[in-house]
């Protein structure tokens, strides 16, 4: 089965991974992921869970400058995006990114409504934040492909405007950019004129209620979480970093369902199913699918730190045990090793399943809230990551799926300790 996974199946697999729309799609969404999070924070002071405190805050008038930051961070991911795929996918082929970064975003503006109807009847000219947040998430990841594999080929066949010799860099490039830019936004344009047009609508808006949200319900299910659940530790059952290389494909889906439930609260809203709300969002990927690292293997550290028989598993729990509160398990999952080893394989893959269902039932009957807005950096401990994002209801739910994890892979660490202990003996009887 090894060498039939190892020759067949994981050489396909990171051929579509290192596909250059795939790299472009995993590095470009990365240059969102900041903002994301220090919006985060400004929206967890706007609604810190001390009602005397946010109350305070609103009559002094601070909630709207923190509201303020949160939608000029957070509220733009999508508009991000799209410059920082077009961007990564023409550097990847080795040219200049940021110009193919502005085209997108130019283009990315083309697609969607700019005009607002106020309620006397009269429009103004507005970007509207609705798309440049989440709903727009699947449009600008569009765009940052199509412009970059666009711009690239104009680069490959030097389809472009050459400054004599002497003119500075700045202007050389900028005239560069000139032709495959104007080709790009005519060709925006007119898609632009004929969805108008012909549906009265706008390729955002069509491409939001055609592709986005089907893909987003798919993804907020118990299909979507058991699919991600598996594929994240199935990967690095072969050495392959799964939690980054699905993180990133479904990022898009989870960032935008995240967006869509805090547009929920803005619009002040209940944040319930019948309003709309998402299960599944970023947040609850990396609180509850990937904490203290792929496979949930807090249990196994915790067992190799204070029960391990073995010196040298008891070894690689202590150098574990601390990063393993901070999502890292690198050093246990080559250490023991987790990776390629079967005795393991039950234990890594089951538990995020595990812990998966449990939190989508846990918020689907009410048990645990909904989450908003607030995204933590993924190396924030568990527990303090649960109370920040849903209260004390999901610290404690997060505690107890914690537990269990030990409980989980005991019965499978305790047969590859005895393992360990037996070589070691042997070992020893040599010397």
């Amino acid at each position: 089965m090894k060498d039939f996974m190892n020759e067949k199946v994981v050489p396909k697999v990171m051929a579509f991974i290192n596909t250059k729309a795939i790299q472009a799609l995993k590095d470009g969404l990365l240059y969102s992921m900041p903002m994301m999070i220090v919006g985060a924070v400004f929206l967890l002071i706007a609604n810190f869970p001390i009602p005397a405190f946010t109350e305070w805050l609103a009559e002094v008038g601070v909630t709207p400058v923190l509201n303020q930051a949160y939608n000029s961070t957070f509220g733009i991911m999508s508009m991000i995006a799209s410059v920082g795929i077009a961007f990564t996918y023409v550097q990847n082929e080795g040219y200049k990114g940021l110009p193919a970064g502005v085209i997108s975003l130019c283009c990315y503006l083309i697609l969607q409504p700019q005009s607002l109807t106020l309620a006397d009847g009269s429009a103004v000219n507005a970007i509207q934040g609705t798309w440049t947040g989440g709903q727009g998430m699947v449009g600008a990841l569009g765009m940052g492909l199509i412009v970059g594999w666009i711009y690239s080929i104009f680069m490959k066949k030097d389809i472009t405007i050459k400054m004599p010799a002497g003119v500075p860099e700045g202007v050389s490039q900028a005239f560069v950019a000139l032709i495959p830019g104007a080709v790009i936004i005519i060709g925006v344009t007119i898609l632009y004129a004929v969805v108008n047009l012909g549906l009265h609508s706008t390729p955002m808006e069509w491409i939001y209620s055609v592709i986005q949200a089907p893909l987003q319900g798919m993804t907020d299910s118990v299909g979507g979480v058991i699919g991600m659940g598996l594929m994240v530790p199935f990967l690095w059952f072969f050495g392959v970093h799964g939690s980054t290389i699905i993180g990133g494909i479904m990022s898009p889906m989870l960032a935008s369902n995240t967006a869509a439930n805090q547009a929920i609260l803005d619009a002040g809203k209940e944040l319930t199913l019948a309003n709309g709300g998402h299960i599944v969002t970023q947040q609850f990927f990396d609180q509850f699918m990937t904490v203290t690292g792929a496979g949930l293997t807090i249990g196994l550290v915790l067992y190799l730190f204070a029960f391990s028989k073995s010196a040298q598993l008891r070894q690689i729990g202590k150098i574990g045990i601390a990063p393993a509160f901070f999502n890292i398990n690198e050093p246990v999952l080559f250490g023991v090793p987790v990776v390629l080893n079967p005795m393991l394989a039950v234990p890594f893959i089951l538990m995020p399943v595990l812990s998966g269902l449990i939190e989508y039932f846990a918020i689907y009957t009410g048990i645990c809230p909904m989450y908003g807005g607030v995204v933590l950096p993924w190396t924030c401990p568990p527990i303090i990551s649960g109370l920040l994002i849903g209260g004390v209801r999901t610290a404690i739910l997060q505690f107890l799926i914690l537990v269990l994890s030990f409980f989980v892979y005991l019965p499978f660490v305790r047969m590859v300790d005895r393992t360990y202990v037996k070589q070691e003996q042997e070992a020893q009887n040599q010397e």
